[in-house]
């Protein structure tokens, strides 16, 4: 019999006690999100007020850290449990061969009897070529990406037009003479979009949310909602973009000259503004069209939560808001994600849990966390295949701490990232053969200065180096054990 049946008839031989009922997850991701594109982050050009909303009423935290610092493998970590070397899953893949018959963390609620659903994009999901409309000729399983259907008793897809959407579009990656038309791909373009806010993804992932959350199912729920923006393509109603322009009042992060000279070639991301060809006009554009995309997400995110109050589960419903990665927007002339510095590692975290006090927490937290404290949470068994930690304590204290280290990897650049609360340290290939970078974050916050040669870091440096060999090793300390580097 399912738990929460079970409980069910427990409360109603033990009248008039009154029952308690189980607690609703509601799970938000957005899809390529920097923390620092946030209003309640810091940023005063985004504003983000439905964001901001949930983080004055719930746990934001400050250090929070993805496992991988693109989609599909960070997506496959958070969800099943495991790192990504733990499974292998270092692309695009669903974990679910690797995992066997192991629950994945929807799927552990599912299975107490939980209804749960996916809405868009959860596990890894093209984009844009799941999202738009007939495709771009890939196989993406019917727009269901890497998905997992294991995990969820039903799911719903939001196709939009994307880069195909009417209205005023501009490639701005490859495009120096401007002659290039809007193409598709993982291409920087910028779309000022005809039309409202449901022609396209994002407007048909929110009104789906409203809709089950209105249903009132006669059962608790794991509902994930998944927004595509702001990935590329920066698509969204024109009137998004409005509060950004002109694009050139738009400011440029922080650059110094010769910042690429201290770090190893692996270091420098797979897309800047030299291999992009993007002068300043395109570079401040970009940053119009990601603040844009990340404004009509914003509305998005207001939309599910009104609804959710109007539902009445608000006070009994934990709602998780984070992203599966950081992004780059031109600091070191680096773009989009891969990179294990701060902006493409780090993403935001918000957790509200009905009745706990709302606060700022900045202990170093990872994703994998999610898994075991929401659970526990909610009552619901975790696995003990799951390596992450249970958080949950900061949500009543947040100076509370679990982890001296966050652990995140870069397959593609065979990088691998320990970072404390003064260090971070980026060594690639498990040799260090591809070269190392340290920065001290109190003095170099912003990762100027690589001390990875320096003749008074060596201590630190070796310390480093053993925390990964033994991180590695413990994440490869499973029935899932792998040779993947």
């Amino acid at each position: 019999m399912r738990h929460w049946m079970l409980l069910t008839i427990l409360f109603a031989l033990c009248k008039p006690v009154a029952a308690e009922e189980p607690m609703n997850v509601l799970f938000i991701i957005s899809d390529d999100l920097t923390s620092t594109a946030l209003s309640c982050y810091g940023n005063e050009v985004c504003q983000t007020p439905n964001i901001d909303a949930l983080a004055a009423d719930g746990m934001r935290f400050t250090q929070a850290y993805c496992q991988a610092t693109y989609c599909g493998p960070s997506r496959a970590s958070f969800l099943s449990g495991y790192y990504p070397h733990a499974t292998g899953v270092l692309g695009y893949k669903s974990p679910r061969p690797q995992i066997g018959d192991r629950q994945t963390w929807p799927q552990s609620f599912k299975d107490e009897g939980y209804y749960t659903a996916r809405v868009s994009k959860i596990y890894h999901m093209g984009v844009p070529g799941g999202i738009e409309s007939g495709g771009d000729g890939r196989d993406h399983d019917g727009g269901n990406g890497a998905d997992d259907a294991l995990s969820w008793n039903e799911r719903f897809n939001s196709p939009g037009p994307e880069w195909k959407a009417k209205g005023t579009g501009e490639t701005l990656e490859g495009n120096p003479n401007g002659l290039r038309p809007v193409v598709g791909g993982n291409t920087f373009v910028a779309v000022e979009a005809d039309g409202d806010d449901e022609v396209h993804s994002d407007g048909k992932t929110s009104a789906k949310a409203a809709e089950l959350l209105l249903a009132k199912r006669n059962r608790p729920f794991w509902l994930g909602i998944g927004f595509v923006r702001p990935h590329v393509p920066f698509v969204s109603p024109a009137n998004y973009f409005e509060p950004f322009k002109p694009f050139s009042k738009l400011e440029l992060p922080e650059r110094i000259d010769g910042d690429w000279d201290d770090i190893p070639k692996p270091g420098i991301n797979y897309k800047t503004s030299v291999n992009m060809k993007m002068d300043s006009r395109r570079q401040r554009k970009a940053i119009g069209g990601y603040y844009a995309s990340v404004a009509f997400m914003d509305s998005q995110v207001g939309k599910v939560m009104t609804a959710l109050r109007e539902s009445g589960q608000d006070e009994n419903t934990i709602v998780v808001f984070t992203s599966d990665h950081g992004y780059h927007l031109g600091e070191h002339d680096f773009w989009a994600k891969v990179s294990l510095r701060d902006e493409s590692s780090q993403v935001p975290l918000i957790i509200k849990v009905p009745g706990k006090a709302p606060g700022v927490c900045d202990s170093l937290v990872e994703m994998l966390d999610l898994y075991p404290t929401i659970g526990n949470l909610c009552d619901v068994p975790v696995p003990e295949h799951v390596q992450g930690k249970d958080i949950s304590k900061m949500l009543d204290d947040p100076t509370h701490t679990v982890r001296e280290y966050a652990f995140s990897v870069a397959p593609m650049r065979k990088g691998f990232l320990i970072r404390t609360d003064r260090w971070a340290y980026i060594q690639y290939k498990e040799d260090a053969s591809g070269g190392i970078e340290l920065f001290d974050m109190e003095t170099d916050p912003k990762q100027f200065t690589n001390l990875a040669t320096s003749p008074d870091h060596q201590d630190v440096v070796a310390q480093m180096k053993q925390r990964l060999t033994a991180k590695l090793t413990e994440v490869r300390s499973n029935e899932l054990a792998t040779s993947s580097n």
